[in-house]
């Protein structure tokens, strides 16, 4: 995206009290300045929005894919809005699926929803944030055991630019190398430095994100 579209993104996010600023605990247990939390979002003018720019950024990657995939909670409400908006701007009528957090022993049973993959198929995880890289960590043994499937690229709404917490490796290099996904991201801390650095209203939030930078990230 260009720079005028990622700072539209970047508004849209905090307008929506999605990208927000203060003291808070990542899943790593790293002490940050800023969350974005995508359990926010709750209108279907915000799910429309965010499904435009996840299609944006699905369409013009390029990348060849079978189905989409939104691992729970969070990925799921994500993984459809994309899918609608695929069809809708590019008339891309792809499949999708998700899983459950716990296995379901009545009914259909089993622990996904939503389309079946067959084997070696092309499947596309679609997740909220990178951080250390946990939550696709745990999900992918779990797709390639039950349909044997290929993961070959993450799309996210930011990319932390992290350090990986068992790792010298940045999270989206580690990921790259451990398991030959390559992170698509909408923006990265670095856009939203240099979002906040440009508005006034915002500026009283670049030291501490300079300095979470300097501490746990990789430019």
């Amino acid at each position: 995206m260009n720079i005028d579209r990622k700072k539209e993104f970047i508004s849209f996010l905090i307008e929506s009290n999605v990208l927000i600023f203060g003291d808070f605990t990542t899943k790593s247990g790293r002490k940050t300045p800023y969350f974005i939390n995508t359990g926010n979002f709750k209108t279907a003018k915000q799910f429309n929005i965010l499904g435009h720019f996840y299609a944006e950024l699905v369409y013009n990657s390029k990348v060849l894919y079978d189905a989409l995939f939104g691992p729970a909670y969070k990925g799921i409400p994500l993984v459809l809005s994309c899918c609608n908006a695929l069809y809708t701007d590019y008339k891309l009528n792809k499949p999708f699926f998700f899983n459950r957090k716990e296995e379901k022993d009545h009914g259909e049973g089993g622990n996904f929803i939503g389309y079946t993959p067959k084997k070696n198929e092309e499947i596309i995880i679609v997740e909220d944030v990178l951080t250390a890289g946990t939550a696709v960590k745990e999900v992918l043994p779990i797709l390639k055991f039950c349909f044997d499937v290929s993961c070959s690229n993450l799309f996210v709404l930011v990319d932390r630019c992290e350090v990986s917490v068992n790792s010298s490796n940045r999270a989206s290099l580690e990921l790259k190398e451990k398991f030959n996904i390559t992170v698509n991201s909408l923006v990265d801390i670095k856009d939203i430095l240099k979002f906040l650095s440009s508005n006034e209203k915002f500026k009283e939030h670049k030291e501490s994100m300079q300095n979470y930078i300097q501490k746990f990230c990789i430019l």
